[in-house]
């Protein structure tokens, strides 16, 4: 029986990872780990400067790393490569986030799920294993209902001076950029659908205002009709959503889930809870 092991919960903002040393639990946080972004030595040196000082690697006996982008096999290379280089004598297992959704919310039911965080992503999960997904074309081809497509809205209505006095005023208040400065920072940042996401809260804070109902409601409104419309397994699974985004709004998400006439399931915030659940039964 695996006593020490650890959860690795990956977008593409942020890692958590949740030590579990005789049902005894600790947390550390990392810059979000995907090897779209970070090279096999980049993730290496990372994980040996969060975790070298916190906890003796040699006893940790298996590491379930749950992360974005891992549907790519290089992916999945590079990251093995990264994570038998620190964690020596662990046994390794990797899946998507999207399989981390679906322990978090289903354990072993049935369901469809659907992360809206940074990005999005959903998939039919069939108590066991992903056996549908809908296409994933990322933040700039995709990406509905995520918070780069809602920043990415928030940048536009601003840019363009769609927003009235007061949120123009609101923005710059909070923000301080000029549109260079803004441009910029998507156009040459090494992250740009962190960047965009950046923006997303700024909807939240504005809660109530028509303009920002309007583009929360379209944005998600877009996620539903591009993705859940099309799964056959919609009008008769439960819909589960997890994510920072699906939390902040889950108000408007049931809303749309009456609208579409489907069952929703569980919103989480995280998944890391429903995950250490998952792997205590295991």
């Amino acid at each position: 029986m695996i006593k020490n092991y650890l959860i690795a919960d990956s977008g593409a903002t942020k890692c958590q990872w949740t030590l579990v040393q005789n049902n005894k639990k600790s947390t550390v946080n990392t810059i979000g780990i995907s090897p779209y972004f970070l090279t096999t030595n980049e993730i290496t040196l990372l994980l040996q400067k969060s975790f070298a000082k916190k906890t003796d690697l040699t006893k940790i006996e298996a590491v379930y790393f749950y992360g974005t982008g891992l549907s790519n096999p290089d992916n999945v290379l590079s990251l093995k490569k990264a994570l038998k280089a620190v964690f020596t004598k662990a046994k390794l297992t990797i899946e998507t986030d999207l399989v981390a959704a679906a322990r978090a919310s289903c354990q072993n039911d049935k369901g469809v799920v659907c992360i809206l965080g940074t990005g999005s992503n959903t998939g039919f999960y069939n108590g066991k294993k992903i056996t549908k997904n809908s296409p994933g074309l990322g933040y700039v081809l995709g990406d509905e209902g995520s918070g780069a497509y809602l920043g990415k809205k928030v940048i536009q209505y601003f840019l363009y001076q769609t927003f009235d006095e007061e949120l123009m005023a609101s923005f710059q208040k909070k923000y301080n950029l000029t549109k260079d400065a803004i441009l910029n920072s998507i156009y040459k940042s090494p992250f740009p659908n962190r960047t965009l996401a950046s923006f997303a809260p700024f909807l939240a804070e504005h809660r109530g205002h028509y303009m920002i109902e309007n583009i929360i409601e379209d944005g998600l409104n877009d996620f539903f009709f591009a993705h859940i419309n099309k799964m056959n397994e919609s009008w008769i699974h439960p819909i589960h959503f997890v994510g920072g985004v699906a939390y902040a709004f889950k108000d408007i998400i049931k809303q749309l889930a009456l609208s579409y006439e489907i069952e929703l399931g569980k919103i989480i915030q995280s998944p890391m809870k429903g995950l250490i659940e998952f792997h205590k039964k295991q």
